[in-house]
């Protein structure tokens, strides 16, 4: 079992290579009847596409998707609606290039998977990575578009995800300036339109000097009823950290407070609560919105920390598969930042969850929200 699927009950599952004709993803258990486009699965695509700036890597693909199975259209369904049989997705591949790979045929890249595939596999496919490629990113955006969709149709569009760079390197946003409504204003998707201007400079210089940077993202989402999630090996966060630490080149997660809850006191720490029309009120949210493993209705809040893109000009010590010690200059189309384009991977995957924890909780309880 190569663990290619995630999710219980809206279940997806990737495949293709960074280089070969095409990739995709097969999503299962969505509902029947739920109103799917293709452009709304496209609209997220394109955030999340290659060469929309210097910032990113410059490699050419249009990701243009294509809606194979698991929709119907005709005079009756006032557009196309979900079957409820599995639906399949692909993006066909149109602008690699191997021969950039060729010089690291034989040689493992301090920083990627190369040596790890090998150990797992005996065999791996080093054009542009394979399968350990943020390519396949993309197959994930698409299954989050779907995933945007279910959660419209169960809760009529109350529930809202969005993300964005919030440290660049050691460079932070200044919370007093923070705005997420101008995420989709700059190359960074930053909520800190300063920051955003400084991080020019800050990324061109590491890329002329062959360098890279690490990046933090933190994705949001409101309108999220309380009652999703369950006790012990169900939790809403430990399925959210698990979908977050699945992105490629993703290091740490938080929830809520994360590391910091660590510093502080019990006193502190405790989310105090009033009463509220329909509910109680919360007077902080240093748990992200979850507490046992169930949402708590409050904002649901995590953060991934990213590593610097490890295909850098800098040369770095290796060995080859033969056991020579060698210098690696990574050649080819590169991302000097990674993490920008994950910002709208990071979404994906919280409507991924979001989605699979709805259905699950419908399925158990009969409801979509708390009880009461």
């Amino acid at each position: 079992m190569s663990d290619n699927s995630f999710g219980t009950l809206f279940r997806v599952t990737t495949w293709g290579e960074s280089h070969g004709p095409a990739i995709g993803c097969v999503i299962d258990g969505c509902p029947p009847g739920v109103l799917l486009r293709t452009e709304d699965i496209q609209a997220r695509l394109d955030r999340r596409r290659p060469g929309t700036s210097r910032f990113v890597t410059q490699r050419k693909e249009a990701d243009q998707v294509r809606i194979l199975s698991g929709v119907f259209e005709d005079d009756r369904t006032g557009g196309p609606r979900t079957t409820g049989t599995p639906i399949s997705l692909m993006i066909e591949n149109t602008d690699q290039r191997s021969r950039d790979y060729d010089d690291i045929r034989d040689t493992y890249r301090p920083g990627h998977a190369d040596y790890a595939y090998d150990a797992k596999y005996g065999l791996r496919d080093y054009r542009g990575g394979g399968r350990s490629s943020a390519r396949e990113t993309a197959c994930r955006v698409a299954a989050g578009a779907v995933a945007e969709r279910v959660l419209d149709a169960l809760y009529g569009g109350a529930v809202r995800i969005y993300a964005g760079l919030v440290a660049m390197g050691p460079h932070k946003v200044d919370p007093a300036r923070v705005d997420w409504e101008t995420v989709s204003e700059n190359p960074f998707f930053s909520p800190d339109p300063v920051a955003a201007v400084e991080w020019e400079g800050v990324l061109d210089g590491a890329r002329k000097s062959g360098d890279s940077l690490g990046a933090l993202i933190e994705v949001r989402a409101t309108g999220v009823p309380a009652g999703l999630g369950a006790p012990v090996y169900g939790k809403l966060d430990s399925d959210l950290a698990a979908a977050l630490m699945s992105i490629n080149a993703a290091k740490a997660v938080e929830i809520g407070d994360g590391l910091a809850a660590a510093m502080i006191t019990g006193t502190g720490n405790a989310d105090e609560m009033r009463e509220g029309k329909g509910g109680p009120t919360f007077l902080a949210n240093h748990a992200g919105g979850v507490m046992g493993g169930i949402s708590t209705g409050q904002d649901l809040v995590a953060r991934v920390a990213i590593k610097p893109t490890s295909s850098i000009l800098s040369p770095r010590r290796s060995v080859t598969a033969d056991g020579v010690e060698t210098e690696v200059v990574t050649k080819g189309r590169h991302d000097p930042c990674v993490g920008i384009r994950g910002v709208p991977v990071a979404e994906a995957m919280m409507a991924c969850v979001l989605a699979d924890q709805a259905l699950r909780h419908r399925g158990q309880t009969g409801r979509l929200g708390p009880a009461g």
